[in-house]
């Protein structure tokens, strides 16, 4: 294995470790929603618009640092982002009001848009051609087992401590592992690319930068458009799932168990129930397999894949956590334990596992190949910003699926129990899965002409070197 390899190798490592740490600041709210509330003396229903303003800081500012990632080195700008994130997640855990909180979250949430638009540009220059959706699956399957990581933390160390200190442990773990991004070589724009590796091979480099007058252009790009549109609706649904810890302690709760037991429990039903969430590689890789037969196929599989999540949420949400016997103890070990052997043994539970699997494994198809596209259908200079505007679309349906929670939530506890209350809301929250599926069918045909006409650029290009 040749030294440059090696290099990239362990930049995409790198890359995809840290792309985790997004989700897990975000993750680690939910479980901590009624403990933060309590101890600032402010409504539940506030932990939300905390919530929703802190992915709205990580979009809007992802813009900014998109539209750098196609101008200026990479490797500093993101070692700037991550130590901004670190400060607040720092400060976060020292926060004495709900002022206070939401400012420390605003500048968390600008230094995480540093980690997912550059850290996506950057990676699609280590990426190869043909292996692109396997390896962004990576990147993407990290940031979603790293909210399952923060909700873990957030329940286990909280009940060991107080809500502060999940906060004060993933902001020490940021700053050491920031030394990483050190020994990470600076990547070259179209560095992977088939059509520029003869420039790159007589020793020339791509020299082309993205200006503002370009922007009309990406965003008047069918196939963009149509990715923004599917992300947002996507989102709509997908963000209303950082309320399934919430959904299982109040089930845990209405059979008997105590909150502790209940928080602990919810935390680890939620991190097993998101394993179907390993198969993304696969997805991804069906994807590049399919896509080199058919430019319209990456984009008509994950359509297919996206509209079977639906069903199977709403049938995960509406299947009762029936017949569950769990020890009286907050032991986060003994309960785990308990939890294993439920899954092997009592047939509910283990239905409800396979439920869950299902539902993860169908949704997880979306962000490999929705990776893929946005890098299969713009310029390497481009796919930074690009990405940043997606992120921003993505965020709006995360923030308007947290706060249509929130909203639908207070107006059906009127009329409902809990947990019907949050079953129903959740349910209808995912009916947005229809429209982002629509999008993908849409735009596989758009898919066709922006994919030859980059790659077209990219010949005359590098002919023109």
């Amino acid at each position: 294995m040749s030294m440059q390899r090696v290099r990239n190798i362990y930049a995409i490592s790198v890359y995809v470790s840290l792309a985790a740490f997004d989700n897990i600041v975000i993750g680690l709210f939910p479980p901590l929603f009624s403990n933060i509330s309590r101890d600032l003396n402010v409504a539940i229903s506030s932990m939300g618009v905390i919530s929703a303003v802190n992915i709205l800081a990580t979009s809007f500012s992802s813009l900014f640092w998109g539209y750098l990632s196609g101008k200026y080195h990479r490797k500093r700008l993101i070692i700037v982002g991550t130590l901004i994130w670190v400060v607040g997640v720092f400060l976060t855990a020292f926060s004495g009001s709900f002022i206070q909180l939401l400012i420390y979250q605003i500048i968390t949430g600008i230094g995480l848009g540093c980690v997912a638009s550059i850290g996506f540009s950057a990676l699609t220059d280590y990426v190869p051609y043909r292996s692109r959706g396997t390896v962004l699956s990576l990147w993407g399957m990290s940031q979603g087992f790293g909210g399952i990581a923060g909700a873990l933390i957030a329940s286990i160390i909280s009940t060991m401590s107080s809500w502060r200190l999940p906060f004060e442990i993933l902001a020490l773990i940021g700053m050491l592992l920031v030394v990483l991004y050190f020994f990470v070589d600076e990547p070259k724009f179209g560095s992977t690319e088939p059509e520029l590796q003869a420039m790159m091979k007589g020793g020339q480099n791509y020299a082309y930068r993205i200006s503002l007058g370009q922007v009309m252009t990406m965003l008047g790009k069918r196939s963009n458009l149509l990715l923004f549109l599917q992300g947002f609706f996507m989102n709509i649904a997908t963000g209303s799932l950082i309320w399934l810890p919430t959904l299982y302690i109040s089930k845990i709760e209405e059979i008997g168990y105590g909150h502790k037991t209940a928080m602990i429990v919810a935390a680890f039903l939620f991190g097993i129930f998101q394993i179907g969430g390993t198969l993304s590689s696969f997805f991804g890789y069906l994807g590049d397999v399919l896509q080199r037969r058919s430019y319209k196929a990456r984009a008509l599989l994950t359509a297919a894949l996206v509209l079977l999540t639906m069903p199977l949420y709403i049938l995960l949400f509406i299947y009762p956590i029936d017949q569950l016997s769990l020890p009286d103890t907050t032991n986060s070990l003994q309960l785990f334990v308990s939890l294993i052997g439920q899954l092997l043994f009592n047939p509910w539970i283990l239905l409800l596992f396979l439920i869950s699997f299902l539902a993860s494994a169908a949704q997880s198809a979306n962000t490999p190949n929705w990776l893929a596209l946005i890098t299969d259908v713009n310029l390497p200079e481009h796919r930074g910003a690009v990405f940043s505007i997606a992120n921003l679309a993505n965020s709006l349906g995360r923030t308007a699926g947290n706060l249509g929670m929130g909203a639908l939530l207070a107006v059906l506890s009127i009329y409902l129990h809990s947990p019907g209350d949050y079953i129903l809301t959740m349910t209808l929250l995912q009916l947005p899965l229809i429209p982002s599926a629509l999008c993908y069918y849409i735009m596989a045909r758009y898919n066709v002409r922006d994919i030859r006409s980059v790659k077209q650029t990219l010949k005359r290009r590098g002919r023109n070197a």
